[in-house]
C-alpha cells in the first residue's frame, strides 16, 4: 500500500506560482497513473489533473495552460506547477493514485485507491 504525502501549498497573491509535490512512499507508484484534486469549502472534490507513466497527462479546462503536471521518478515525487493563480484556485489540494490507471475516468474521484491528506492553497490580495 502506497503512501502519499503533499507539500508546497501556502498563500500566494494573484497571478503569482507555487509547485506542490506528492512524495510516494515506494515506487509502486510508477505503474500508478497519479493524480491532483481540490476541494474548497463547500464544494466537491474536483479534478485538477492526472499523469500516466507514459508522461500523457490530462487537465481540467479550468487549469489547462496554467498548471503544469509532471514526475520524478528518481525522487518518488509528483508536481503540479501552478503559474498565474486566480482566487478560485483557493483551495486544499489532494494527490491520488489510480492503481488501475483507467485513463477514461481520470476525473473520477472513486477510480483513485490511495490518497494524500492535502496542503492548502490559499490565492489573495
Amino acid at each position: 500500500q502506497v503512501q502519499l504525502e503533499e507539500s508546497g501549498g501556502g498563500s500566494v497573491q494573484p497571478g503569482g506560482s507555487l509547485r506542490l509535490s506528492c512524495i510516494a512512499s515506494d515506487d509502486t507508484y510508477k505503474s500508478y497513473c497519479m493524480g491532483w484534486f481540490r476541494q474548497s469549502p463547500g464544494k466537491e472534490l474536483e479534478p485538477v489533473a492526472q499523469i500516466g507513466g507514459d508522461g500523457y497527462a490530462y487537465y481540467a479546462s479550468a487549469v489547462k495552460g496554467r498548471f503544469t503536471i509532471s514526475q520524478d521518478d528518481a525522487k518518488k515525487t509528483v508536481y503540479l506547477q501552478m503559474n498565474n493563480l486566480k482566487p478560485e484556485d483557493t483551495a486544499t489540494y489532494y494527490c491520488a493514485a489510480d492503481v488501475s490507471c483507467f485513463r477514461y475516468g481520470w476525473r473520477r474521484p472513486s477510480n483513485y485507491d490511495y490518497w494524500g491528506q492535502g496542503t492548502l492553497v490559499t490565492v489573495s490580495t
